[in-house]
């Protein structure tokens, strides 16, 4: 409670100064994302696509980048690219000048009130005020080699946006779902007391999962330079697939974010509220933690981009520690002179866009390190890090909108763990950053191609090692776990694999037609692969085909 106190304080304290347009951020997963990818790997600017590490993107911004590489790049563009472009500005008209918008009015309006565009259900656009409201819709129907039951994905709910005077951004969104997932998923709920990407759920017909998804925020300006947004919802910070720091895998959080950009630096503040691992018996408070983390990107060139991360997950009674809410001065100075044995990390990332078609990208997290005890090469224990590199391929082989990523994502045992159950990397019983947490060696294959504007082919592959916990013994996959006896017996003898070495394949292939402006027809399928290597020796094999409808809403996947 008093960390929302705070939280909220604050704000009303920044909001007086509010005088510029404000914006809302595009939701997690949407289409645009791609189109967003692509361009900043062709134009290789010094623009907005040089701070794409920290996502969701804002809006607006979004518009005026589309708007610039419209003017920029003209009938060098794709077809598909093009109306993907096209798309971008029809779904978020309010940040279009009024003649701009009028082109985008639907021919025949429902109602002559709902659907005046083709974008959204019910919208307003007048003087000072902005509103848009959509339904959200995902519906699918599976079946599981191997399972005599129906898998099903049930999503209904509604989303709402606003801006008020040009100052202030509204968002909000509810989904009630209902679903019975795939035997492997079910393993993870059990094993985690937690269904992937959402919080408290209950049970649902023995073996399906029921819960609700609520989010919203609001945004605004504390200057032309800074944008601050406070409320509950998910963020991420990387180019990759995957994030070492900072993930949108798990449950959404109360958040407290504020942005600077000027120049060539980019500057982001990150304050969470999180909870602690939970039982989920009967109806009590969760205990709560907090976690500060801010990344600075600078601009070196207009092609390299270099990011500095630092992060501190920490608890305290009752409190919040207002020492981590200095934006300014490294955390881990704060936590020393605190005298605190908080879970700190730190990380190094870079990003390079080359030839107008291809980008590098990778992270580095350190979470304790002892050149010492690397150079011994006796497995030390708390020699913790994390290492991904990764590179896209647009437009692969000459060939128009085919676009293909590769990426290697390795972290060492204990990773992301600390002495206690609380100030661990995680939120509701789910990772804060790669939902495998640690004791890993993971390669992920993409393969994306849009052979027309409403259509999308993707393919995808992933393996990982990696080295699980026994009954008896931590051996660091499980972050959860105190990393301290009785759960750790030795100092010594720790690398990726250390434990129970379990391999994992997984392929999925998807088609997406978009039969009406965010409305998606689809089918899907899913192979995957697990053997334990030493004893017990266990494997499996699944594979799930499934047919789908969404509506304004991102695909839901398992892909662990």
């Amino acid at each position: 409670m008093q960390f929302k106190q705070t939280l909220l304080r604050l704000s009303l304290i920044l909001l007086p100064f509010s005088a510029f347009s404000q914006a809302t951020y595009l939701p997690q997963g949407d289409k645009a994302n791609i189109l967003l990818e692509r361009m900043e790997i062709k134009s290789r600017q010094d623009s907005f696509f040089n701070y794409s590490k920290v996502k969701p993107f804002n809006r607006q911004h979004t518009v005026a980048a589309v708007n610039h590489y419209l003017q920029a790049f003209g009938t060098r563009i794709s077809r598909v690219d093009a109306y993907n472009a096209q798309r971008v500005l029809l779904n978020n008209l309010e940040y279009l000048p009024a003649d701009q918008r009028a082109s985008f009015a639907s021919k025949k309006p429902i109602l002559k009130n709902f659907y005046t565009t083709p974008g959204s259900l019910y919208e307003v656009h007048v003087k000072d005020f902005d509103l848009v409201v959509n339904p959200l819709i995902n519906i699918s129907v599976s079946k599981e080699s191997n399972n005599d039951q129906t898998l099903y994905l049930n999503t209904r709910g509604v989303s709402i946006r606003a801006r008020l005077a040009n100052k202030i951004g509204f968002y909000s969104s509810i989904t009630d779902n209902q679903e019975k997932t795939p035997f492997y998923v079910r393993d993870f709920v059990t094993a985690r007391r937690a269904v992937p990407g959402a919080g408290f759920f209950k049970d649902f017909k023995i073996t399906g999962y029921d819960f609700f998804d609520a989010r919203g925020y609001f945004t605004f300006n504390v200057t032309k330079y800074i944008d601050v947004a406070f409320g509950y919802d998910r963020n991420f910070i990387g180019n990759g697939y995957r994030s070492l720091y900072l993930s949108d895998f798990g449950n959404s959080n109360l958040f407290l974010k504020l942005n600077t950009r000027i120049w060539r630096f980019n500057y982001q503040n990150l304050f969470m509220e999180l909870h602690n691992a939970d039982n989920r018996g009967g109806d009590k408070l969760i205990g709560k933690k907090y976690a500060a983390m801010h990344h600075l990107d600078i601009n070196i060139t207009k092609w390299l981009n270099i990011g500095l991360f630092e992060g501190v997950i920490f608890g305290r009674q009752n409190r919040f520690d207002f020492g981590y809410l200095n934006p300014i001065i490294f955390y881990r100075s704060i936590e020393q002179q605190n005298g605190s044995f908080d879970n700190s990390v730190v990380g190094m990332d870079a990003k390079v866009n080359l030839k107008k078609n291809i980008q590098l990208y990778g992270q580095l997290l350190l979470d304790e390190f002892n050149l010492t005890e690397v150079r011994a090469g006796n497995g030390w224990w708390a020699n913790k890090f994390g290492i991904q590199v990764g590179a896209k391929y647009i437009d692969a082989f000459g060939i128009s909108n085919l676009d293909l990523q590769l990426e290697h994502n390795r972290v060492r045992p204990f990773t992301y763990s600390h002495n206690d159950s609380v100030a661990n990397y995680t939120h509701y019983n789910q990772p804060l950053a790669h939902p495998l947490g640690a004791n890993f060696s993971e390669v992920v294959g993409i393969a994306r191609y849009q052979p027309a504007p409403r259509w999308l082919i993707q393919g995808k592959m992933i393996y990982y090692m990696q080295g699980r916990d026994s009954t008896a013994e931590s051996f660091g996959s499980n972050i959860f776990y105190p990393n301290v006896a009785p759960f750790r017996k030795k100092d010594y003898g720790f690398d990726i694999g250390s434990g129970w070495k379990t391999n994992v394949f997984l392929a999925s292939f998807f088609v997406s037609y978009e039969w009406k402006e965010n409305l998606f027809l689809e089918m899907s399928a899913q192979y995957r692969k697990l053997d334990t290597k030493t004893a017990p020796i266990i494997s499996g094999n699944s594979t799930v085909v499934s047919f789908g409808l969404r509506w304004n809403m991102a695909r839901r996947e398992f892909d662990f």
